[in-house]
This record gives C-alpha cells, sequence and structure tokens, in this order.
C-alpha cells in the first residue's frame, strides 16, 4: 500500500529499518523513550482511515489498565511502530482502495524478489572504487551531517566487504 510521505519521515522510517544510530535522537526516538520513562507500550499501529486520499492512523498504547489511541501521521504511526516493533495492521476497505500488487519472481533458493531498480551511479558516486578507510570516514561525514540514506548507501558497500 504505497503512502506519500515527506523527505524527513521517511529518513526516520529507513534509519530504524537499517539500524543505524544518529548522533542525536529523533523525534521518534523522544517519543519511544518517553513511553518507557513513564511506562506505557506500544502495542499496535492501525491505519485506520484514508479520506479524499488521505490516509489517518492510530497508535495504539497500553499502560498497564487501560488501551489509548492516539491519533497520528501515518508516517509518524509507522516510524514509531518500527522503534516499538509492533505490528502494523490495515482495513481490508482501505487495502482494496489504496493497494497495489507488486510484480514479484522466485529466486533459485525460492525466496521471492520484489522487482525494483536501483539506481544507477557513476564516477565519484561509485563506492566500490574507494578503499575501506575511505569508506569508513565517509560513513562518520554523513553520520555528522545527519544524512542517513547516504550512511546506509555507504555502510551497505562495507558490509559487503567483510
Amino acid at each position: 500500500m504505497p503512502i506519500i510521505i515527506g523527505m524527513f519521515e521517511a529518513q526516520a522510517i529507513a534509519i530504524e529499518i537499517e539500524k543505524i544510530v544518529p548522533n542525536r535522537p529523533m523525534t521518534h526516538d523522544l517519543f519511544k523513550s518517553f513511553a518507557q520513562a513513564f511506562n506505557f507500550q506500544v502495542t499496535e499501529i492501525v491505519i485506520s482511515d484514508l479520506k479524499e486520499g488521505v490516509f489517518f492512523a492510530k497508535i495504539v498504547c497500553y499502560d498497564g489498565s487501560q488501551e489509548i489511541e492516539i491519533d497520528a501521521r501515518p508516517s509518524d504511526a509507522i516510524a514509531i511502530g518500527l522503534r516499538f516493533n509492533v505490528p502494523i495492521y490495515t482495513y481490508e476497505f482501505i487495502m482494496s482502495e489504496a493497494g497495489i500488487v507488486l510484480s514479484e519472481s522466485e529466486d533459485d533458493d525460492g525466496s521471492i524478489l520484489q522487482d525494483v531498480e536501483e539506481p544507477v551511479s557513476s564516477g565519484k558516486d561509485r563506492l566500490k572504487d574507494y578503499s575501506f578507510e575511505a569508506l569508513q570516514e565517509m560513513l562518520n561525514e554523513a553520520l555528522e551531517r545527519e544524512n542517513y540514506e547516504e550512511a546506509a548507501r555507504i555502510r551497505d558497500e562495507m558490509n559487503k566487504r567483510n
């Protein structure tokens, strides 16, 4: 189900998926620390409605005695859900209205591969042309600039070499 979100929200989701630890906590990390400090937990995320092309979401929380639903933008709810490692749900009527079917193919080992186009890089963008030490410097600089997408690409290149 494609949901259009802003660049900063996408970055917040990406750094959690990629397990990148930023120098300073992001807003969603602050939410998690706040929740833990006051002893409540997020139990699930629900993409709850779709009106005129706009998605709505709820963060479902539990404080030990009652369940509370907090209204949220889907991008924020997903970023928080990933940090709490909780399931993300939606309703069938939303899936039938906004869901898409991705073209998939099976690999030789039986795993499913999604048809995703990789960006083509050239010249200085080719990370494989850099030494491991240069990549480490580039990673540190990207993290300092809080450019987490670039940091993830550099980290992936470094992991390929290990």
